[in-house]
């Protein structure tokens, strides 16, 4: 019952204004005066803690008189800036503070837990992100397509085509004694590799090579399998198709992944619950071809009203 409270909207933006009261009444707490600065108890522990963290010793009175004069200065500098309205206008400020609201509902959504049955329908609904993907292991053997250039008379006679016909006759033999390392030509890859996917294969031998290799039966030797190199005869001797894992294999994965999506949701739906309460006005601004760029402005700027009824 208390789970499907917490998920209630509603809930979610009450607790949002709540938090927002409380964190402005924590900021401005001690302030009685526009002039009157307070460091109160709380946040000498905050500095104290902050700097144990980061040189693993608490500070000497010294250093820590030097943190209470850094708080002060900055909080003199910042009513100042306040005071001579450098704030307005500044794009680096807006954002920052637009995106600390944001963490505000983002803080939210942690204090969200999925269920067992949430989390199984976020495995489901998002198998490109978890699954295990196809893998195989295999044996190639290289045939060069400069037949022209007759680097191996000895071999390819006047025909690669031929030649690599009539091996593969011979590899596929119930008696076949054939030494795959003497037969073939050089090539700067290895002949055999072990359970690798198929995007591992499409980058060693282009994404044609990968997707034929998959689709062949396993066992015997198959070709001729064209590459970006030239043609290769191959033996597929163990394929594992690519498969959904447990969720018990990868919890902490779906649950960190889950909890990303709500935090962006629930932004989301902050955002657009406070772009309700705002009157929208863009003004519409001729093309530079357009005939109406010369035009007098007679018309009133167009508007958009995002407010709800009531709400101005």
């Amino acid at each position: 019952m208390l789970k499907k409270w917490l998920r209630e909207p509603l809930l979610h933006f009450l607790f949002i204004g709540g938090v927002l009261f409380v964190t402005y009444n924590l900021q401005n707490e001690g302030v009685v005066e526009s002039n009157r600065i307070v460091i109160n108890e709380a946040e000498i522990d905050r500095m104290i803690t902050l700097w144990e963290k980061k040189r693993q010793r608490l500070p000497t009175q010294e250093e820590l008189q030097g943190l209470i004069e850094q708080q002060v200065r900055e909080q003199v500098m910042y009513r100042e800036a306040i005071a001579m309205g450098l704030d307005k206008n500044d794009s680096i400020v807006r954002r920052r503070l637009a995106q600390k609201v944001e963490f505000i509902s983002s803080d939210l959504a942690e204090l969200v837990k999925p269920s067992e049955a949430e989390l199984e329908n976020y495995l489901a609904t998002h198998k490109d992100q978890f699954e295990r993907p196809a893998k195989m292991s295999f044996v190639q053997i290289y045939i060069d397509p400069n037949k022209h250039l007759k680097k191996y008379p000895d071999k390819h006679a006047d025909d690669d085509q031929d030649y690599a016909k009539r091996l593969l006759t011979k590899l596929k033999q119930a008696d076949s004694s054939v030494d795959i390392k003497t037969v073939g030509d050089p090539l700067m890859l290895k002949q055999q590799y072990d359970q690798v996917s198929e995007y591992d294969i499409a980058r060693l031998f282009g994404k044609n090579f990968a997707s034929q290799l998959f689709s062949l039966p396993t066992g015997s030797w198959q070709g001729v399998i064209s590459s970006g190199y030239g043609d290769h005869l191959v033996r597929i001797d163990h394929k594992v198709t690519a498969r959904l894992p447990k969720l018990e294999s990868v919890r902490s994965k779906v649950r960190d992944e889950w909890q990303a999506e709500q935090r962006r949701l629930m932004n989301e739906a902050f955002y657009k619950s406070l772009r309700l309460r705002y009157d929208i006005v863009i003004e519409k601004t001729p093309n530079e071809n357009s005939p109406e760029k010369n035009k007098p402005e007679t018309n009133s700027p167009e508007k958009e009203s995002m407010a709800s009824a009531g709400q101005k």
